[in-house]
C-alpha cells in the first residue's frame, strides 16, 4: 500500500492560461470556505503531486525529473511553483493551514521536505528554521537546497 503524505491548505490559486491577453483577473483562486470542501496537496510516493478539494482534482504534477521543468520557492506558509514546459510558463501558489501562522509555516517546511526528495526548494524569510538553527538568524537568511536523489 502507498503511504500518501497530505496536508490541508487554506487557499490554492493558478494563473489562468491567456487570461492577459482577455484582460481579466490572472489568478484562479480556490479556497476551502462555507459549504466548499476542504483543499489539500497530496504526495503519493509514485512520484505525484496532486491538489484536490474534495474528490475533484485541481491540479496533478508529476514530480519524476521535476527539477528540469518545475521551480519552487517558499516564503512563509506559502509555495510558488513555476512551471515550464515547451515553452508555456504556469504558475500556483498554495498556502498552508493550520490552527496558527507557526502551525502553518510547520506545516508547509514538511511539505518542502517532502519536496525536496524530488527537486530543490528555494526557503526564504521566515521560514521554520532546522532544529539546530537559532530563529534569529532565519528571518535574514536566504537558503538555497540542493537536490539529492531517492534511493
Amino acid at each position: 500500500m502507498e503511504n500518501n503524505h497530505v496536508w490541508r491548505l487554506k487557499r490554492y490559486g493558478r494563473v489562468v492560461p491567456g487570461s492577459r491577453k482577455r484582460k481579466r483577473q490572472p489568478w484562479k483562486i480556490f479556497e476551502a470556505t462555507g459549504k466548499k470542501p476542504e483543499i489539500v496537496l497530496r504526495i503519493v510516493e509514485s512520484g505525484y503531486m496532486l491538489i484536490l478539494q474534495g474528490e475533484e482534482s485541481l491540479d496533478t504534477i508529476s514530480l519524476l525529473c521535476a527539477s528540469d521543468f518545475l521551480k519552487v520557492n517558499q516564503k512563509s506558509e506559502n509555495l510558488m511553483f513555476r512551471l515550464t514546459v515547451k515553452g508555456e510558463s504556469r504558475m500556483m501558489r498554495m498556502q498552508f493551514d493550520g490552527s496558527s501562522r507557526a502551525e502553518a509555516i510547520k506545516e508547509c517546511s514538511r511539505a518542502v521536505e517532502k519536496l525536496m526528495e524530488y527537486m530543490p526548494v528555494n526557503t526564504q524569510d521566515d521560514a521554520a528554521p532546522s532544529p539546530n538553527q537559532p530563529p534569529a538568524k532565519v528571518s535574514t537568511q536566504v537558503l538555497q537546497v540542493a537536490c539529492f536523489t531517492v534511493a
